[in-house]
């Protein structure tokens, strides 16, 4: 039985890492993507081995789309060598960057900036790699909690997510006649490395985090990883153009 694959963008660390080790650990192979650490993304290419499965690991900007085109090429090469197929079967549009500033202290190269990371690049990466995805196959686009709820410093980032969350919307209806599933995926906050690490490493603000989520404590990585591979199942192919917020309901 051919495996199935799933392409992740920045799948060196953080939520992208968890989800490939969950797909692998589902039988599920993996192209993952990082922006600069190479050493830590293969070491993900060796835990993915360790589980019986197999990985490949290319280095991706998402915010320069101009290097799309040579990425899809090199994807292309890589599902042949590597896999010996032609298409993979699952996106996770997962790459980002943090970033926190009022409404009013929002610099204009801090907007083009996470506009070319979380909507530009996932919008024309999308685009670029449909003729690689399986019909069939499904997309998820990591959102946030932040464009449900508001809290202060993060206006331009969390607009970004709602974008997000209307292109999956569209994606879903015009990929259906193939298909392909669209689905977004919010999460809460998340302790990681993510925008510093402040949920992670700040005692205050995990504890105001904890505070406000329904099962009282903060998100774990693994709690996300094991959310995409939960719409990745099998059973979930009838859900499209649906926004699934895993963030133990916080700010419920």
């Amino acid at each position: 039985m051919t495996r199935k694959i799933a392409l992740i963008t920045g799948a060196s660390r953080g939520l992208g890492k968890s989800a490939a080790l969950h797909l692998a650990a589902q039988g599920v192979d993996i192209i993952g993507t990082y922006h600069s650490a190479a050493d830590e993304a293969q070491a993900v290419v060796a835990q993915v081995e360790a589980l019986g499965g197999k990985a490949a690991m290319l280095q991706l900007d998402v915010s320069q789309s101009s290097t799309f085109d040579a990425f899809i090429t090199q994807v292309g090469s890589v599902l042949q060598e590597v896999f010996a197929q032609a298409h993979f079967n699952f996106l996770i549009n997962n790459a980002g960057i943090g970033a926190h500033a009022s409404f009013a202290e929002t610099t204009e190269a801090q907007f083009d900036q996470l506009v070319a990371i979380h909507f530009k690049g996932p919008f024309f990466l999308t685009q670029k790699l449909l003729p690689l995805i399986s019909d069939g196959g499904r997309i998820i686009n990591i959102s946030s909690g932040l464009a449900r709820f508001s809290l202060p410093g993060y206006s331009a980032y969390a607009s970004m997510k709602g974008a997000v969350e209307v292109l999956t919307r569209y994606q879903a209806k015009e990929l259906g006649a193939r298909g392909i599933t669209v689905n977004t995926l919010a999460p809460g906050a998340i302790a990681t490395d993510f925008s510093g690490g402040a949920v992670r490493d700040n005692p205050d603000v995990n504890a105001m985090v904890a505070n406000n989520t329904a099962l009282g404590r903060a998100g774990l990585p693994d709690d996300i990883g094991g959310a995409i591979s939960t719409l990745l199942a099998d059973g979930s192919n009838w859900i499209t153009g649906q926004r699934v917020e895993a963030s133990g309901g916080m700010f419920l």
